[in-house]
């Protein structure tokens, strides 16, 4: 009767664990966090210069005097560094010189060498009184040009997650509507969700469950902040001026079950990162029956306690230079 009675109550300590069992899922795979731009993105720090000026390759800074005792800003700019075959290297200028003036101007400020640098003249002769020491020279420092960089140019706005495709903005005309903003589909990526349903490079994407997008940008934030990965939704889609609704599941990374909680009956854990296992039967906090952990190569069972085997560790080497 003894022994009915402890199968019974371990029947039902077995059975409680079961039906008050928690699990948990995660990601099949690691999902990267995704920062959106904004709407409007100031790509040129400076959209109306071309940065195009002239380079004296070197740098200069106050001259100070060399006294402690008496510490004052003297005449002119005192060169620090000269890049090795520069313009001013070339001239035979040299670090510690004092730079007086550059064709008559007086230099007693590192910005009057700068501003000069951002001319750009057909003539980039240049003649400067240098103080060597107790020494005052003329060099004739030849400018050398240096181009202004090409504009940057938006080529699109990319969604790397839910449909893994670049969209841009584009004005469209649609028969008897006002003019909209929409966004035309110019890239797609491995894995993208949307060839399977029937969206091609080149389609004008206008509605997504049939709320306008207004813009690439648009498109790309809705899709990451109202949606869930693996939703399903639906595309107005226009394509040589023919409009369709197409049915679109967003890129699905699948799931695993990440955690089993059934009491003392069974344990588990999952992680992705670091790669990672945990099970444990039987767990009655002093000892287990079984447990098994694995993270990443390294793998541990443990039977009671008592018996244990580890496998797969990896080796300590010693780098050598």
């Amino acid at each position: 009767m003894k022994n009915e009675f402890q199968l019974s109550g371990m029947s039902a300590l077995l059975i409680s664990s079961l039906l008050t069992a928690c699990i948990s899922y995660d990601p099949a795979v690691l999902v990267p966090a995704l920062t959106l731009s904004a709407e409007d993105v100031m790509l040129n720090a400076n959209t109306t210069a071309t940065n195009a000026h002239i380079d004296f390759g070197l740098d200069v800074a106050l001259n100070e005097s060399d006294s402690l005792a008496n510490v004052e800003i003297l005449p002119g700019v005192r060169v620090r560094n000269v890049i090795a075959s520069g313009a001013a290297d070339s001239a035979g200028i040299q670090v510690g010189d004092v730079i007086l003036s550059v064709n008559g101007l007086e230099t007693n400020h590192p910005d009057v060498l700068a501003a000069l640098q951002q001319q750009v003249t057909l003539e980039n002769d240049f003649t400067f009184a240098v103080r060597r020491n107790t020494l005052v020279y003329e060099a004739v420092v030849t400018g050398r040009s240096v181009a202004g960089s090409a504009p940057v140019k938006e080529l699109y706005r990319i969604d790397p997650l839910a449909t893994r495709a670049g969209y841009a903005t584009e004005l469209v005309s649609i028969r008897d509507q006002p003019d909209m903003a929409a966004a035309r589909v110019v890239e797609l990526f491995p894995g993208s969700p949307l060839p399977g349903a029937g969206v091609e490079i080149g389609d004008l994407v206008l509605a997504v469950d049939g709320t306008q997008v207004n813009s690439a940008q648009g498109l790309v934030s809705r899709l990451n902040q109202d949606y869930a990965l693996g939703d399903r939704l639906q595309f107005s889609v226009s394509r040589n001026g023919e409009i369709r609704t197409l049915p679109i599941q967003l890129w699905n990374p699948g799931r695993r079950i990440s955690r089993i909680n059934a009491g003392p009956l069974l344990r588990y854990e999952s992680s992705l990162s670091p790669p990672s296992n945990n099970l444990s039967i039987l767990d009655f906090w002093l000892f287990a029956v079984y447990s098994y952990n694995q993270v990443e190569g390294e793998r541990s069972h443990s039977l009671l306690g008592i018996f244990n085997f580890s496998s797969d560790y990896g080796e300590l080497v010693e780098e050598r230079n």
